[in-house]
């Protein structure tokens, strides 16, 4: 199977070139978007000599640098667009997180099965040694999930096809779970083999003490759990009815995310806000582009 990779990045620094590197090993292509805001050089810069053609004198890296933070979903959809005609997969990986060779041809023996539409590997906390998903050891290694997040998605080409763009609006968070809702209700499959680890980082991910239980909380900043938190909810009120199991899931993320920033984060009532104010959004289908990052460009339409 051709398979090419797309890999955004944010600020991007030597991790992004191992990611690339590891890419090369199993990819025809590697599609490099860089939200990064502004002119000024990254690490991304340096990347297009990688994978040198002895013949051509030329690598199988692309750069694209929009000069400013498009948002997540907008960088996938711009990468994806330059995959080259004869690619039969996409591999979409971010900035920390590579996947060997071996790992992205075990991926890719799942595709062989035209019901699956996505194979994906297990998030891995390697500073900790755990798996990010609390019940990955009440499924099988292998199972169907209904989502899995972005970095390391193996996506059929036909599979993008009937599914279509990333959804803009949701700029950064619940890009990849609306990609794999919309995906399973075009008949399509989602595997996700837990032997096969994917070494992610979720950001500032910290232990806390809540009498004798012991709570992990990721610190975002704030205008980060807004956009959590109207992903979360815009999906919830778009899947009620035809996946009620689904929008139960959103509810209870949202409760967890709720009661953790209000127990646990130093600047509580901001940060709350936030969530108020993204669930709210969600709940009504509204935009509150005051929580876009400094350097973001809206794109979607209003």
């Amino acid at each position: 199977m051709r398979i090419a990779a797309v890999a955004t990045a944010y600020h991007p620094d030597d991790r992004l070139t191992a990611v690339v590197e590891s890419a090369l090993e199993s990819c025809s292509t590697v599609i490099v978007v860089d939200n990064t805001p502004g002119a000024e050089p990254t690490v991304a810069d340096k990347l297009t000599g990688l994978g040198g053609d002895g013949t051509e004198g030329r690598g199988r890296v692309k750069v694209l640098r929009p000069g400013a933070n498009l948002g997540l979903a907008a960088a996938l959809n711009l990468g994806i667009a330059e995959l080259p005609e004869d690619a039969e997969a996409v591999l979409l990986l971010d900035q920390d997180s590579a996947l060997p060779g071996e790992v992205v041809a075990a991926l890719a023996a799942y595709l062989d099965d035209p019901t699956i539409g996505i194979a994906a590997p297990t998030p891995w906390d390697a500073a900790h040694d755990s798996s990010y998903d609390n019940l990955a050891a009440l499924r099988s290694e292998v199972a169907d999930r209904t989502d899995v997040i972005t970095s390391g998605m193996l996506i059929r080409r036909d599979a993008l096809e009937r599914v279509g763009r990333f959804r803009e609006d949701f700029f950064v968070d619940f890009v990849d779970i609306d990609f794999c809702l919309r995906l399973r209700r075009t008949g399509l499959r989602i595997v996700q083999d837990q032997r096969l680890k994917l070494p992610h980082s979720l950001g500032d991910r910290r232990p806390h003490r809540l009498g004798p239980l012991r709570v992990q909380v990721v610190h975002y900043p704030a205008w980060r759990l807004y956009w959590i938190a109207r992903g979360a909810a815009t999906l919830l009120r778009e899947n009620l009815r035809r996946d009620p199991l689904w929008s139960l899931k959103a509810v209870l993320f949202l409760a967890s995310w709720t009661w953790r920033t209000a127990a646990f984060e130093d600047t509580r009532a901001n940060h709350s806000a936030a969530l108020l104010r993204g669930a709210r959004d969600g709940l009504l289908g509204r935009i509150s582009l005051r929580y876009l990052p400094e350097g973001a460009t809206y794109r979607a339409a209003r």
